[in-house]
């Protein structure tokens, strides 16, 4: 069992650290994703580099990705604790935001938690993902948004109380995880200065 779970957290983080923003803008512009823009290799910031089209490709694979990493933990998982898919996806996570592959500068890992956290409490992300969404139509703050559908799963799903107590912790440390990754972004919009969709990175 433990040489199982070290394989899936391994294959997880590697597959988390396959940086489809840094790869796709490699290819369309032979740039770098991290040293334009915002300087975060994720969806947001391809939208603001290189567009739409690619923005779409890049939360698509990111998101498919989370989804991979925890299916191949529950196909992998002895029992029915929630253990080995909750710590596949959490791999995941961490490697989108600390991959190997790329001297462990990543993006934030929103794309990739919202795979993880759909297949594994699918109502509560959805919950909090819709308000998320109109959050950001409402306010045009992607990173506000991306802090409402993190915060408000591990809520929701503390409501609901009907998931293995593995995934809830877990939606919780990624809550955590979020919060100090986006603590800029925290910072700039508690002042005003943080920047909307269709806005130049300040």
């Amino acid at each position: 069992m433990a040489i199982a779970l070290i394989f899936v957290i391994i294959f997880s983080y590697l597959l988390g650290s396959i940086s489809f923003s840094y790869l796709i803008a490699k290819k369309i512009r032979k740039v770098d994703i991290r040293q334009h823009g915002s300087g975060n290799a994720g969806a947001t910031n391809t939208l603001r580099v290189l567009g739409v089209g690619p923005a779409v490709a890049v939360l698509s694979l990111d998101i498919l990705k989370g989804i991979a990493a925890v299916w191949f933990g529950v196909l992998l998982a002895p029992d029915n604790m929630g253990v080995f898919p909750a710590l596949a996806g959490f791999a995941a996570i961490i490697g989108h935001n600390w991959p190997i592959y790329y001297g462990f500068r990543g993006g934030k890992g929103v794309a990739t938690t919202i795979g993880v956290l759909a297949t594994l409490v699918f109502l509560p992300a959805l919950i909090a993902g819709i308000i998320a969404i109109l959050s950001i139509i409402f306010t045009k703050y992607v990173s506000l948004g991306s802090l409402i559908f993190v915060i408000g799963t591990s809520i929701v799903t503390f409501i609901m109380g009907d998931y293995p107590d593995a995934y809830f912790y877990l939606t919780i440390v990624v809550a955590l995880l979020s919060l100090w990754r986006h603590r800029t972004n925290v910072q700039r919009l508690l002042s005003g200065n943080e920047s909307r969709i269709g806005q130049k990175t300040k």
